[in-house]
Parts: C-alpha cells; structure tokens; sequence
C-alpha cells in the first residue's frame, strides 16, 4: 500500500531547470513504484466545494503567465481517472463531504510539473480534487482523511503545494534563504515527522512565521489532505529538504501509519 505524499512544486520552469528537486522528483517516482492512479490535490486547483477532475483525456492547463515560449508547447498527456474520481465521490460522501464531478476539467501546473518528473512516460492515469482555501486547514485534514482508503486500491495520494510559498519575497531572497523561512520549514518537518496533526491544523498560531512563509493558505493546505490520507496516527517521513528560488522550500513528506 503506497503512502500519501506531500510534494513541493516551484515554478513552472522547474521542469527545465537545473535545481536538486528535479533529480529527487525522478528518484521519488522509480521509488514509489507505478501506482494504479493518482488522486493529486494541487494548490492550483481552489474551488468553493470539493471538485473532483472526471475527463478521460484531461488537458495539460498552462496556468501561469510571462514565462518562456516553450513552456506553453509542453504536454502531459497522461489518461484521465474516470472511475477513480467516481470512487472519489463516494468516499467524500460516505464522510459527509459534498462533492462533485468536473469531466472537462484538465491538469494544472501544480499536477502535471511533478508528476512529468516523476512519471515522464505518462502513463499512469491521473485525476485532481481540488483545495478550498476559504474552508481552512481541519477541513483539509478531514477531506485527507476520507480518501486513506484509496490507498489500499493501490492509489496514489499525492498533495501538491510549496512547503514555504512566499511570492512577494521571490526577488528579494534570490541569493540565500531568509531566517524565517528556514525556521517555518524546520518548524513543519519537526511537527510532521512527530504526526502532530493538531499543530499542523492550527499552524497559523503556533508555527514561527507563519505569515511570512504562507501569506495564503493555498500552497500548505495540501500537507493537511496528505497527512489526513496517511490515515490514522500518521507520521511524516521526509523525502527531501531543500530550498530553491530563494526562499521556497521544496520539502516533500510521505505519510503512513507509525
């Protein structure tokens, strides 16, 4: 049965760049072995209620502005999850989570940069479910919560976000890594590796820095849908810490039963 896992994306160029995350990225995909599905929950992805990505052949969606030429001509043309999305739905409403299915919805940045690295071939069938950033941080743990028993189906559950996702300090910490955001990461790899999902609930209050490592919630909320699909009593496992771009943490956790 494969851990959920919680990947940090940078920008759209890191599929082309030279950073360390994109060997780790490679190395975590021949890792992990080819799963049946991945149910990825990207931070770009943000919707009032649940939705969950139903099309057959979903879309690579170029979800990002100013950036190189070829970028925009690059495809992921990995199959679509029908019946995972479906079997998606029911779990949400077992739990009490209304949800519904979005069949022309495609793949963002956040799913398919990863996972280009992960599964260059393209072959394993995708699907997304998205974050709501207005419904806050237990939410996202009980929505993880409601889709561990995926991972028994062989499934992938795989939150994508940045580990630290502070844009308006992209410039300015281009040539080292700011004290805050080294110690927000340390804060969250500490709180992870123990499974201490109430303080990674309520990291607004008890992390350091939390405002400046997250000033929206988007990019951390899929931590809290990895953790809950780690099941109960999960633990974190870091897979990878590192920072590129400055200040973004590109930490990846895998979350399991202790």
């Amino acid at each position: 049965m494969p851990p959920s896992v919680f990947v940090s994306h940078g920008p759209p160029t890191m599929v082309v760049d030279d950073v360390a995350v994109r060997g780790f990225l490679g190395d975590l995909g021949r890792g992990l072995g080819r799963p049946a599905a991945v149910l990825c929950v990207s931070a770009h992805w943000d919707t009032a209620a649940p939705r969950i990505a139903a099309a057959a052949r979903p879309e690579t969606i170029h979800d990002f502005y100013g950036f190189p030429e070829a970028l925009y001509r690059l495809r992921y043309p990995a199959p679509g999850a029908p019946e995972l999305a479906a079997r998606t739905l029911a779990l949400l409403a077992e739990a009490g989570i209304e949800a519904r299915l979005d069949p022309g919805r495609g793949l963002d940045h956040g799913a398919w940069e990863p996972l280009m690295l992960m599964y260059p071939e393209a072959d394993v069938p995708v699907t997304q479910l998205s974050i709501q950033s207005t419904a806050g941080a237990a939410a996202h743990l009980a929505l993880g919560r409601a889709l561990a028993p995926l991972r028994r189906d062989g499934v992938l559950v795989l939150g994508s976000g940045t580990a630290v996702h502070n844009l308006a300090r992209f410039r300015q910490d281009r040539d080292g890594v700011a004290d805050w955001a080294r110690r927000f990461d340390d804060w969250l790899a500490d709180r992870a590796q123990a499974g201490a999902a109430d303080d990674l609930v309520h990291y607004r209050e008890r992390a350091p820095d939390a405002a400046m490592a997250h000033p929206a919630e988007d990019h951390f909320l899929p931590v809290l849908v990895a953790l809950g699909a780690g099941g109960a009593h999960a633990r974190g496992r870091a897979l990878y810490r590192g920072f590129a771009y400055g200040s973004l943490s590109m930490a990846a956790y895998a979350f399991d039963a202790a």
